[in-house]
């Protein structure tokens, strides 16, 4: 019976692993950093809305799933007609939160601390990571943003698809969500990618991210 029992959970969580990797977002084209766009005298300015503007994150291991958020502390934008031209924002690492877990619990700030850690993002180190648009195009009738991430000590760059509304003066981009390989900017706590050693006690290196970027257009 012990064996049977062992089986069937070595099955199930096989299962769940593949299930967990089958419902990831596809991953952003991840290449190296590239120059970064500028801007000219015919673009209209918009700078971000902090409080409304944030960053929602996914992560992923064998036995489950977290979730939470990341504030965007900046940002400035310029739009060339419909096209994004320029722009640059910034990512307030010490706001990250977890929002499947109750803040009443103590395995919240348990993860929240651990996240804020050398571990993974090593907030007191880099306490603000970033995004420096390098190019826009339309490509099968859908906006892709190209942009170099800088996080921790690593500068990537990455092509997301993105919608892009105007309400009067307010511009709101929306990414589809995606996902990044974080060994890519060296977050290596739990991944293969570092360590050999792991069995089933390893963190998948793609997180999925998805934007939302309010901003105004500067008067």
């Amino acid at each position: 019976m012990t064996k049977s029992f062992l089986k069937f959970a070595g099955i199930a969580l096989f299962a769940l692993a593949l299930t967990n990797c089958k419902d990831k977002a596809k991953e952003a084209e991840t290449t190296a950093a590239e120059e970064t766009a500028e801007t000219t005298a015919v673009s209209t300015k918009y700078i971000a809305e902090a409080d409304n503007s944030t960053i929602m994150w996914k992560g992923f291991k064998p036995t489950g799933t977290h979730t939470g958020t990341i504030a965007i502390e900046s940002g400035v934008l310029t739009m060339n007609g419909d096209a994004v031209e320029s722009g640059t924002f910034l990512i307030d690492m010490s706001s990250i939160t977890v929002t499947d877990i109750p803040v009443e619990e103590e395995s919240h700030a348990k993860l929240t601390g651990h996240l804020k850690s050398d571990d993974f993002f090593d907030v007191e180190k880099y306490p603000t990571s970033a995004f420096n648009v390098t190019a826009f195009e339309m490509k099968d009738g859908k906006g892709m943003l190209s942009g170099n991430l800088k996080m921790k000590d690593a500068e990537n760059n990455i092509t997301i698809p993105v919608n892009i509304t105007e309400n009067g003066d307010t511009l709101t981009l929306t990414s589809e969500t995606f996902t990044i390989d974080r060994s890519k900017w060296n977050v290596k706590y739990g991944s293969k990618s570092f360590f050999d050693d792991l069995g089933d006690k390893f963190i998948n290196d793609e997180f999925e991210l998805q934007i939302t970027l309010v901003a105004n257009e500067q008067s």
